[in-house]
């Protein structure tokens, strides 16, 4: 069984994520987006909420699930069973960091090999980062963001 984890603190979920998402589940058994923390940053939504949306978000996805996660990707990998770590590429500065990341994970779990996905070109600008500060700033972040991810106006 071909299991595959997608990692990440989607802090909101954009549409990005949605279609990097939407074009690997064709190709694993099953797919765990794996909400997780890192520690260099701060976060606008709990991860209760980020969870909520990205379930929300898939609801008609049969082969994927969402958990919270803590500690190691790698660790968690093993824990599920999951052979596969699904990673979006927006631009060339992604994939150096992306690369280095692959390399330790692999380095730390030999049988754990990262499948890589260039986000569509439609949605490469988008990030996290720019949809919280359109949100804190009061801008129209819908366009942005899937369907399920709507603020108390």
């Amino acid at each position: 069984m071909k299991i595959a984890v997608f990692p990440g603190s989607f802090d909101p979920i954009t549409k990005g994520h949605e279609d990097v998402i939407r074009r690997a589940a064709p190709l694993f058994d099953e797919i765990i987006v794996a909400v997780g923390d890192n520690i260099n940053k701060s976060y606008m939504f709990s991860k209760e909420q980020r969870l909520e949306w990205i379930k929300s978000t898939f609801e008609n996805t049969p082969n994927l699930s969402a958990v919270i996660y803590s500690g190691l990707t790698v660790d968690f990998c093993k824990s599920v069973n999951a052979s596969y770590l699904i990673r979006g590429l927006r631009n060339p500065a992604d994939f150096e960091f992306e690369k280095a990341v692959a390399q330790a994970n692999r380095q730390m779990h030999s049988g754990l090999e990262t499948v890589f996905f260039l986000t569509s070109a439609t949605f490469s600008y988008i990030s996290s980062s720019i949809v919280r500060d359109v949100i804190r700033n009061h801008g129209i972040y819908t366009h942005f963001v899937p369907q399920s991810v709507r603020l108390p106006e």
